[in-house]
């Protein structure tokens, strides 16, 4: 008879190994942190090149502490032939400046002038030789029976309210800008000086028409 023997023998399976992954799958799993870290390191740095640029522009915008100012800009109203116009300039530049003329497109030409008694109780006004002085940290009145800015032939009628362009002239070449309203005024009655003091006006003597003078 036959014997049959059962041999027990241990399993070869043993306790599972590590799971291999696929190399580029690990690669892959390796890489998305590193992207997402750029991404937010690229994001910063915009807004920081951004907040930047904001800085240079409000910079650039920023409004220069010196400048020269006119303040009250005003012109008496008048129907045709000459005005003059007023304010207070104020020297902020830090630097010395001469007044040396303007122009506006409401007249043909526009003279500096200067007024002073005429000796019998009335005044007189005469173009101002080489220009207005204004010192650093200096103001320059232009006011009725003062300094002014004679508009010599209106172009077009001036109406209370309306507002006209002036351009100042600087002897260092720059040039200052600025608005002034028209408006009623009637007072410091001034007459042209004799042709002989150099006032240039085509009608010396004559009466200072639409600047003084009550229309």
């Amino acid at each position: 008879m036959s014997r049959s023997t059962l041999s027990s023998r241990p399993s070869r399976r043993s306790a599972p190994g590590p799971v291999r992954i696929p190399r580029r799958a690990a690669l892959a799993a390796l890489l998305l942190p590193l992207a997402a870290c750029a991404d937010s390191s690229g994001s910063g740095g915009d807004a920081g090149a951004g907040a930047s640029d904001g800085g240079t522009s409000d910079g650039d915008a920023a409004t220069p502490t010196g400048a020269l100012s006119v303040t009250d800009p005003w012109v008496k109203a008048v129907e045709e032939g000459m005005t003059a116009a007023f304010g207070t300039l104020t020297n902020g530049t830090g630097h010395d400046l001469v007044l040396i003329g303007a122009r506006t497109p409401a007249s043909t030409s526009v003279q500096l002038h200067e007024t002073t008694s005429d000796g019998s109780g009335g005044m007189s006004m005469q173009e101002k030789e080489g220009g207005f002085p204004v010192a650093a940290g200096e103001d320059l009145a232009l006011e009725p029976g003062g300094n002014h800015l004679m508009l010599m032939e209106v172009t077009a009628p001036l109406q209370p309210g309306d507002e006209i362009e002036v351009v100042l002239e600087f002897a260092d070449g720059t040039e200052h800008p600025f608005t002034a309203t028209v408006k009623d005024f009637s007072g410091a009655q001034e007459h042209y000086a004799p042709e002989d003091s150099g006032s240039g006006a085509s009608d010396g003597g004559g009466e200072h028409a639409g600047h003084g003078e009550d229309r």
